[in-house]
């Protein structure tokens, strides 16, 4: 279970001590989670969850703002069809 913490930090681009800001908790225990000398209790893992949750929210928000841009230059380009 220790290796989780590690594959989390790695999965959302951040270090064990980043990840310990992002939820609250000191640097040193997101460490003995990592390193197995403390069992990493269940809300920390819930929270593990909803940080990779927000970090997909947010590429497929910035995926979409992307998309809008690019409707909104080919509609300047060709026309808006739509309203004519």
């Amino acid at each position: 279970m220790s290796n989780i913490v590690k594959e989390i930090a790695k999965e959302l681009g951040m270090t064990q001590k980043q990840l310990a800001e992002h939820i609250g908790v000191k640097e040193d225990t997101v460490s003995q989670w990592a390193r197995g000398i403390n069992p990493i209790p269940k809300w920390a893992l819930k929270m593990f969850e909803l940080l990779k949750k927000e970090q997909r929210y947010q590429s497929l928000e910035e995926d979409l703002n992307k998309m809008a841009s690019i409707v909104s230059d080919l509609k300047s380009v060709y026309g808006d069809k739509n309203n004519k």
